[in-house]
């Protein structure tokens, strides 16, 4: 997922200062130990009991009811013992109601746990003595926390209404009672019945031929964990890009992404040539309405983007680099637990800049990795320590709670320190190696550091150290000595900046024509957290930020129109606020505007405005900053 919070977003947000980063010391009491220790391998996150009885295999058949908002239909689902004395299967649902469970035959018998608050309800299936198969009659809530239903207002055509599913981290349960923990690998079958006006497609085979009459198939041959299932409804057409890429989308947005997104199929053919062969047929992308709560899903075959990148001029496709890395590192090799969430997104992070490199050249790698450590820098500044570590402690908490830029920002330079010590070709083998021995199995932190020291710590004994390792990854903060990432482009910048804060240059004379958008996020980002109403007007008037139409620049300025009450600017900010439902773009806002009254009560009216058309995981991200 995109920095997640959560996407995985490689450009800074905040404003903040080029301070140094905050060393992380050896002192082994900088972090309070729990009272007792996690158990390795286990997914504190799901009810489910795999190590007794597995589910293998789905076969879905669910109706898309838009006047009910809600999935109706059965899930019968394929398992293997492997405890042969074992006669109870357990998963995880949350908010379905359980209308019967057969195995083929009979009504078996079952029942549902009370409800905790974040992993829902248990579902406790009394398996038949022989029996493989129990088929689940259900359906869903409208208030699903892994399914948004628009209405056609709240969509780009306006004219059809709209379903999508994000089942990361624990929401797949809402929409499909299964195992839901990243551990357990399922393949599956679907069919699904729409109105015939509308089209579905899943993270699975997609046809985009297909005729519309209503009902559609799909198989996902792989396995994937549960997390990864994902389904879309809509008025949806199709574009293609190359040919093993294309888009999906309303028909409104889909030549602007095609054009925007063209690269795609070079990013596939430089990632295969660097890490080995693409899994997954083909790596098409499907545009979400604007309340998309990410930046983009790596739902496997075909990831869910926001159209908030879709800028024009390919400023923003560093998305695209990441959701496709996903393939690789995260749908190919997946953490086991979502205290491992960083293997997924330090490793895919990692692949992005280098992605971008190969295609945008090392100017453009070095602007965003530059960026992508500003952004570490904020949370590390903002974080508690405990929550600093790539291998975090998420017992008792909200699995969501593990989205920041640690597991990104942190777990990539962790893979750059060590692609500087032993060499990047070296490295890359080493990643090679790596996804081909754990291909289409999920693993924990603990297996990462057993093949490193099988690996790695053995080849290149005299340059790594184990006991750095285990500070990266264990210890808050940044390592003393880590790797900074710098860019030429952006010194410029800075003596611009410096140059009109100082009074010694005027906006308007500051040669901007040439600046990338990074290079307008950097000037942004790192001005100072105050400025007087004169100096805001000026830039305004300079360059027009106001009025921006790049989501992330606007956002940047945006910042700094709330942190310093600049009211010309407001009429803008809410409208971004209830036109994007992007969790990284509004969530920051949020939270700045809540810190006055005023901007409290300004806040308040644009969320309550909002509000029906935001993703229930923006709603309650956002929430607590207007109450």
């Amino acid at each position: 997922m995109t920095k997640t919070v959560l996407l995985a977003s490689i450009t800074a947000i905040l404003l903040m200062a080029c301070s140094p980063a905050p060393q992380s010391t050896s002192d082994e009491h900088s972090v309070k130990a729990p009272k007792d220790q996690i158990e390795k391998g286990k997914d504190y996150h799901s009810f489910a009991n795999p190590d007794e009885v597995i589910v293998e295999h789905i076969d879905l058949d669910l109706t898309a009811d838009f006047d009910k908002q809600q999935l109706i239909g059965t899930a019968t689902l394929t398992t293997k013992r492997i405890d042969e004395q074992a006669d109870t299967l357990v998963l995880d649902t949350r908010g379905l109601t359980i209308l019967s469970v057969t195995d083929g035959k009979q009504a078996v018998e079952f029942s549902l746990d009370k409800a905790d608050p974040n992993l829902g309800s248990a579902l406790r299936i009394k398996l038949p003595a022989n029996a493989n198969q129990v088929t689940i009659e259900y359906h869903t809530s409208p208030d699903a926390s892994g399914a948004q239903w628009l209405t056609a207002a709240q969509t780009a055509g306006k004219q059809h209404p709209f379903l999508f599913t994000q089942a990361q981290a624990v929401h797949a349960r809402s929409f499909i009672p299964l195992q839901d923990s990243p551990q357990v690998r399922v393949t599956y079958n679907a069919t699904i019945r729409t109105p015939k006006d509308l089209m579905a497609v899943m993270s699975a085979a997609n046809d985009p031929n297909a005729e519309r009459d209503g009902v559609y198939e799909f198989t996902m041959p792989q396995p994937i964990p549960s997390y990864l299932i994902a389904l879309a409804v809509g008025d949806l057409h199709f574009k293609a890009m190359g040919k093993r890429t294309g888009i999906y989308s309303e028909p409104s947005l889909l030549d602007a992404a095609a054009a925007e997104f063209e690269d795609t199929e070079s990013m596939l053919e430089v990632t295969e040539q660097t890490y080995g062969p693409y899994s997954w047929d083909r790596y098409d992308l499907l545009i979400l309405p604007p309340s998309f709560p990410f930046g983009g899903m790596e739902n496997p075959r075909l990831s869910f983007i926001t159209p908030t990148v879709i800028a024009g001029d390919k400023s923003l496709v560093a998305l695209i680099a990441h959701e496709l890395a996903h393939s690789w590192s995260g749908n190919t090799v997946t953490n086991a637990t979502w205290r491992d969430l960083w293997l997924n997104e330090g490793f895919t992070t990692y692949l992005t800049y280098r992605i971008m490199e190969m295609i945008y050249g090392e100017d453009r790698y070095n602007m965003e990795a530059v960026l992508g450590y500003q952004d570490l820098q904020a949370d590390i500044a903002s974080l508690d320590p405990n929550d600093q570590i790539l291998a975090i402690d998420l017992r008792g908490r909200n699995p969501d709670d593990v989205f920041s830029n640690i597991p990104y920002e942190k777990g990539a330079l962790f893979l750059r320190e060590i692609e500087h010590k032993i060499g990047r070709d070296n490295f890359d083998q080493f990643l090679l190696n790596y996804f081909e021995h754990f291909a289409f199995k999920s693993i924990t932190t603990d297996q990462f550091i057993t093949y490193l020291d099988n690996t790695l710590l053995k080849t290149y004994a005299s340059k790594l150290d184990k006991k750095r390792i285990q500070q990266w990854i264990f210890e808050p903060g940044i390592p003393e000595g880590a790797p900074v990432p710098e860019s030429d482009a952006f010194t410029k910048v800075d003596d611009a900046r410096q140059a009109w804060l100082a009074g010694n240059k005027q906006a308007a004379a500051i040669d901007t024509q040439n600046w990338t958008v990074h290079q307008w996020l950097y000037f942004l980002n790192n001005m100072p957290e105050s400025l007087d109403q004169t100096q805001i007007a000026e830039l305004d008037d300079a360059f027009g930020l106001t009025q921006s139409k790049n989501n992330e620049i606007a956002h940047s300025w945006l910042m700094i129109a709330v942190k310093n009450e600049y009211k010309p600017a407001y009429d803008r900010l809410y409208d971004y606020l209830t036109s994007i439902g992007r969790n990284k773009l509004v969530k920051p806002l949020y939270r700045e505007l809540s810190k006055t009254a005023e901007g409290k009560a300004f806040a308040k009216r644009a969320f309550e405005q909002a509000k029906p058309g935001y993703h229930p995981l923006t709603v309650k991200a956002n929430q607590g900053f207007v109450e």
